[in-house]
């Protein structure tokens, strides 16, 4: 087995949503989603009802890569940073384009999309779940 490394994004109850999304806007493939109220029950964490439809774990597929994802438990902050940040790499510069459009939608542009000396079409953002992105296009 080939050592792999999976972004998991965190968030706090909209999980379900951002899954909808990113569906459409990276062609991702929902592979599978289990909510917390499909899990075993622990007597010592009870679960209120509320939460039962939370996602617990998810797993994208796009392209050749995977995404997983999963609520907090109720009462869990969600915590962000910028430390880590999920870079698209993109074959062509519409494609870039158009991904850095549908993602800003509702989100933060950190830098608009532009020529670099690496990349015909590179933009940062963070979109409206604060998952901030790279978008670049491979030369």
């Amino acid at each position: 087995m080939t050592l792999r490394l999976n972004p998991y994004i965190i968030l706090d109850g909209n999980a379900k949503e951002a899954i909808r999304f990113y569906e459409q806007v990276l062609g991702a493939e929902t592979v599978m989603i289990q909510t917390f109220g499909e899990m075993p029950a622990n007597p010592d964490f009870p679960l209120p009802e509320s939460a039962k439809d939370r996602i617990s774990h998810a797993l994208l597929k796009v392209g050749g890569s995977e995404l997983m994802f999963s609520d907090t438990f109720p009462g869990q902050p969600v915590q962000s940073s910028n430390q880590v940040q999920i870079c698209i790499m993109s074959p062509s510069a519409d494609r870039s384009r158009q991904i850095y459009e549908a993602l800003q939608e509702g989100g933060k542009v950190g830098m608009p999309m532009q020529e670099t000396f690496w990349s015909p079409a590179y933009g940062i953002l963070t979109d409206k779940y604060g998952v901030t992105w790279n978008i670049s296009t491979e030369s």
